[in-house]
């Protein structure tokens, strides 16, 4: 008899044993799925883990079929997966779940996913008839706002006779009604009208971009060249590299001529960013040399491709190129040679929620291991605290690209004392009169700006004048954020949305007012200040799809619009040629961050945003305002002195007791009980602190104490390097082990973050 242990794709932890019945046997192997019951009616798509003829002392259910011809899972991403789960502390379904796309696990047939696209009825297609549709839709203010969004976002707009133009571009409805700020009602009003119609596709389908043209690349200059002669001699003795060039020095170019390389030597390469907005830049970039070579994996994209990407990686013509975010990192491979991982200090890198909660970073250093002879090229501008200081030891390789592609200059920072200019009564809202002055100039010349605001909404929260009441979210322990182009509060954890009140419920004022500035509300104010400007905005809310992310990108490359806001997304390796204003609207709200990270992470989105001035011709102007100008964070910025960062913040780090001299593993108990959470945890911490003494901080409450109705308690432990991670592991779980068997915890539940950012 033949027996496999699996993987469920659920919260669960090691590995469950099923029999295979007669006529199966010869057609199961490890790492292929099959459809297993549980409990009385549930069935699963589990992964098998390993085949044997070991008889389990208990009756065993059988499998009910085999759903793969050939394996889904190579042997190293399941050794990967085991990795992930021992490391993170994370059930290895968990693991399961996060790395297979959801096709790949549903019982249901799959089927690909299709998306509305919106069109102009083509009664309408010539500039005479749109001028009609214009006019009969004037007095419908909302309906007359949305066509011409949609005509700008297709390139309508730019028609000329009765000719359409090549440049036309498809739309979806999604993105027209978060485009327009309309509801489906307005959209479906221009249908009624026979202006509009929609049209379905299939969403999401393998890269056909041609032919690939490695001979096209382009030369590397000397300074490039030198630091790409240095990558590979490093690569020869060590497995990691951190590539430190600065902003707009050419490390995209050095990466392809590498990827090039391995290529040419017949491996694969993995190419891992933080974001999906950098994914949708540089893909068209790759996309010219390597054409069909290369492979797009991230979360926007259909579950459909997805599962055929996954499908491709493991046919006979795998991608020799995959560009993802860090999703790509479980994708089977059969012969990675390298992987480059862009801005490697990123903290979209991390995994926070739900569980496993990896690192991108270590995992694709880890996954490189496995094969022979791989490497690993981390690239950055502004190396994180951990990955400088491994290269410092002699960890990693070293190289180090300080001048910006053709010597452009990096930019000039003028740093403003936003306090003086308020008390002198100089200030236009939370604009200086320099930052608009430099706007206006930019304007007037046909360049470019960027301004950042590390906070999205209209207001972060609305007050009472009169009381002081603040709308607070019902399920978290959070002040609601007010979006005024849908007129709702918001709760940016759980997602519930609130209506805005006409009145204080407290007191009955109806002097409700916003207190703080999110992008949404500089918007507004902007387009008031500058109603010239082509204004685009880059947050969380208006790159819900793919799609936006691509449109909001090409818009302002191509000059379409002019003037960009955005968050902390603006500021990751994009590259615009004629950006030659960036304006920090509020260094403090970043400094002022209660965590022992809050000056790298400042410093690195400071210079980073910074960076994106002044990219081709010419040198370009940084405003940086803020309140507290003598700060030395603000001189390191100006100087692009990272290492006088590193120096400072590393001696704090050594004397704390933090990373990179020690680990830390934050332990978080759950509860819908306040009483019962704060228990459990003074009696989980006293049992830890009965192991690791000192080590163990708390418990304390966390900045944000209740989300979705559940209340949490936060354990920290620092560990020094060299303790033995693997005895500790065993420690906490078996801690876990203690509380679940108290009756009074049942419902509790406990989760480990390792390595927090």
């Amino acid at each position: 008899m033949r027996y496999v242990d699996v993987i469920l794709p659920l919260p669960l932890d090691g590995t469950f044993t099923y029999s295979v019945p007669e006529g199966m046997e010869e057609k199961v192997v490890a790492g292929m799925r099959v459809l297993v019951p549980l409990g009385k009616s549930k069935k699963y798509i589990a992964m098998v883990a390993d085949v044997h003829s070991e008889k389990p002392d208990f009756n065993c259910k059988p499998i009910e079929g085999v759903l793969d011809s050939y394996p889904s899972l190579l042997p190293q991403q399941y050794r990967l997966w085991q990795w992930i789960s021992d490391y993170y502390m994370s059930p290895l379904g968990d693991v399961y779940n996060a790395a297979m796309p959801a096709g790949m696990k549903s019982t249901e047939k799959f089927k690909p996913k299709m998306e509305l696209y919106v069109e102009l009825a083509s009664s309408y297609r010539n500039e005479q008839a749109l001028h009609v549709a214009l006019n009969m839709v004037q007095r419908a203010l909302k309906q007359s706002k949305t066509l011409t969004t949609f005509l700008a976002l297709s390139h309508w707009d730019s028609l000329e006779g009765d000719t359409p133009r090549e440049g036309i571009k498809k739309v979806t409805k999604e993105e027209l009604m978060n485009e327009a700020r309309c509801t489906a009602a307005v959209v479906k009003a221009l249908i009624d009208r026979g202006i509009l119609f929609t049209y379905e596709l299939e969403v999401g389908r393998l890269n056909t971009a041609g032919e690939s043209h490695l001979d096209q690349i382009k030369p590397l200059s000397m300074p490039q060249q030198d630091a790409y002669n240095q990558i590979l001699m490093q690569m020869l003795k060590k497995n990691v590299v951190l590539l430190h060039g600065v902003t707009s020095s050419g490390k995209t170019e050095i990466y392809i001529h590498l990827v090039r390389k391995a290529i040419e030597e017949h491996r694969q390469v993995l190419y891992l960013l933080p974001e999906i907005a950098l994914t949708v830049q540089i893909m068209e970039r790759l996309h010219k040399v390597f054409g069909d070579r290369l492979g797009i994996y991230h979360s926007k994209y259909s579950d459909a491709e997805r599962v055929e990407i996954w499908q491709k990686q493991l046919s006979g013509h795998p991608y020799d190129v995959i560009l993802g975010a860090r999703s790509a990192v479980f994708l089977p491979f059969q012969k990675l040679g390298l992987v480059i991982i862009d801005e490697e200090h990123e903290t979209s890198f991390k995994q926070q929620d739900p569980a496993p909660r990896y690192h991108a970073r270590s995992a694709a250093i880890v996954l490189a291991n496995m094969y022979p002879e791989a490497k690993v090229l981390l690239g950055t501008a502004t190396p994180s605290m951990e990955s400088y200081y491994n290269a410092r030891q002699g960890k990693y390789g070293l190289v180090e690209l300080k001048t910006r592609y053709k010597d452009i200059q990096l930019p000039e920072i003028q740093v403003v004392d936003v306090k003086d200019l308020r008390h002198r009564k100089m200030m236009t809202g939370v604009y200086s009169p320099v930052l608009l002055a430099a706007v206006k100039e930019a304007l007037k010349n046909g360049e470019q700006a960027i301004l950042f605001q590390n906070r999205r909404g209209f207001a972060p929260m609305i007050e009472c004048k009169v009381c002081g009441w603040v709308p607070k979210c019902k399920n978290c322990d959070v002040s609601l954020t007010l979006h005024k182009s849908i007129n709702l509060l918001t709760c940016h954890y759980c997602g519930y949305t609130y209506p805005v009140p006409t009145e204080c419920p407290n007191c009955g004022s109806t002097e409700l007012m916003g207190r703080g500035i999110g992008t949404e509300r500089i918007e507004d104010q902007i387009s008031e200040i500058f109603p010239e400007a082509r204004i685009a905005r880059m947050d969380l809310d208006t790159t819900r799809t793919r799609n936006a992310y691509e449109r909001l990108i090409s818009d302002f490359s191509s000059g379409k619009t002019n003037l960009l806001i955005g968050t902390q997304m603006i500021s990751k390796g994009l590259d615009f040629d004629k950006v030659s204003v960036v304006g920090i609207l509020n260094a403090d709200s970043m400094l002022n961050y209660p965590d022992f990270r809050a000056y790298e992470h400042a410093f690195m989105m400071m210079a980073q945003v910074s960076g994106r001035a002044g990219r081709k011709g010419k040198r370009g102007l940084v405003i940086l305002q803020t309140k507290n100008p003598t700060l030395p964070i603000i001189s390191q910025v100006v100087h692009n002195d990272y290492d006088s960062l590193f120096k400072g913040i590393l001696e704090e780090r050594r004397m704390f007791h933090y990373p990179p001299f020690f680990h830390l593993i934050n332990v978080f108990l759950k509860h819908k009980h306040e009483k019962i959470c704060q228990q459990a945890s003074l009696e989980l911490g006293k049992t830890l602190r009965g192991w690791f003494g000192e080590r163990v901080l708390g418990p304390d409450k966390p900045a944000v104490a209740r989300v979705k109705t559940m209340n949490i308690r936060k354990i920290v432990i620092k560990l020094e390097n060299g303790i033995d991670q693997k005895k500790v592991r065993e420690y906490l779980k078996y801690a876990q082990q203690i509380m679940a068997k108290d009756p009074r915890y049942g419902a509790l539940q406990i989760y480990y973050d390792v390595d927090p950012m």
